[in-house]
């Protein structure tokens, strides 16, 4: 298959709340937007924070389904540390097969960054021949 473009799109409750956390706090490019999304650059790919219109507010949030948001970066502890003087809550990690960095988006989506270097000795080591 042949694809033009990809990207992923993150239905959220606190629309303007979520908008704010990507643009702000992790300064990621708006490619465009509407009254109900936003259309972020996200490496070579695109993020799209969209309003999500089957939730009624009656049941549980917990029940939605969650994902998360791997960005792989050089440096992750620069990065914690960028987060903490916006305030914002982070679970670094260092483990043999890499260094991450978990966060949450204001509405509860789980964000990580993820250290370039090992994830690239991963593919080498784990790649199909």
């Amino acid at each position: 298959m042949d694809f033009d473009r990809t990207g992923i799109i993150l239905y959220v409750i606190n629309y303007q709340e979520c908008v704010g956390f990507y643009k702000n706090s992790l300064e990621l490019k708006t490619i465009f937007s509407t009254e109900a999304l936003t259309c972020f650059a996200f490496g070579s790919s695109y993020l799209m924070v969209e309003l999500d219109d089957t939730y009624d507010g009656s049941g549980e949030v917990h029940s939605r389904i969650k994902t998360c948001l791997r960005m792989n970066v050089p440096n992750v502890k620069s990065l914690v540390e960028t987060l903490k003087t916006k305030n914002i809550e982070v679970d670094y990690q260092e483990h043999d097969w890499g260094t991450v960095a978990k966060f949450q988006d204001p509405d509860g989506n789980l964000c990580a960054f993820k250290d370039s270097a090992t994830f690239e000795k991963q593919i080498e080591e784990y790649k199909d021949d």
